[in-house]
């Protein structure tokens, strides 16, 4: 409850943070829908899913819980697989297309900080104004929060559960009966998803993955001269 109650409390932050997510959101289910238009099939884009329009991919829960958590959902993207000429696979590929979309952005947002700050730290003596100050670290701020949040987004979508991306990726390997033996049971895993999310479950597993993978990316580009 000090958790949310923290993040509830810093009103300019939670403002950065719906900015970001709802950008994440909205860039992972066009990646989605993407994916399947160029696999053949037209679902996403005949329903307005390849629109950067956020309202049209917003599930209010999954918002709620990315802002609180920092793991969520948006809508999901219809996809008919008789379109596609290998189905399994192809549903395969949309379904990773929306997490990847999330840690590209997130390695991206990292290399940014990471040349700002070489920079900023190259000029620290040139820096006068208060404002400018500020604005620096405004900026900082947005570009590491961007980074954090696009692989959070990205993670905890591939777990293997509906509604969650990683449930479709079972589509490759579980036969019919199973895979959609579980879909049925989706509304009850996503409140026990939300439970799991409230108590904490969730966080330390996941937390060990991004740390995992965040240190990754900075080690790459730890490799570029300069940085």
């Amino acid at each position: 409850m000090n958790y949310i109650q923290s993040i509830l409390s810093d009103i300019p932050g939670l403002i950065l943070n719906v900015i970001i997510v709802l950008f994440a959101l909205t860039v992972h289910e066009v990646a989605h829908g993407y994916a399947a238009y160029k696999l053949g099939d037209p679902t996403a884009r005949a329903f307005g899913r390849l629109s950067l329009n956020p309202i049209r991919h917003l599930d209010l829960i999954g918002f709620i819980c990315m802002l609180l958590f920092r793991f969520g959902w948006a809508k999901p993207v219809p996809i008919n697989t008789r379109y596609f000429k290998k189905p399994r696979r192809d549903m395969a590929i949309c379904a990773l297309a929306g997490p990847l979309s999330n840690v590209l952005m997130s390695f991206a947002a990292l290399l940014v900080y990471r040349i700002f700050l070489a920079v900023i730290m190259a000029n620290y003596d040139m820096i006068k104004s208060e404002f400018v100050f500020n604005l620096i670290v405004l900026i900082f701020d947005f570009l590491i929060n961007f980074s954090t949040l696009n692989l959070y987004l990205g993670l905890f979508n591939l777990i293997p559960v509906p509604p969650l991306d990683g449930s479709r990726i079972l589509f490759v390997i579980l036969p019919d009966k199973y895979y959609f033996g579980l879909m049925k049971y989706e509304r009850y895993i996503q409140i026990a998803l939300i439970l799991l999310l409230y108590m904490g479950v969730i966080r330390r597993p996941l937390g060990a993955a991004f740390d995992a993978v965040f240190d990754g990316m900075n080690f790459i580009i730890s490799l570029i001269p300069g940085l």
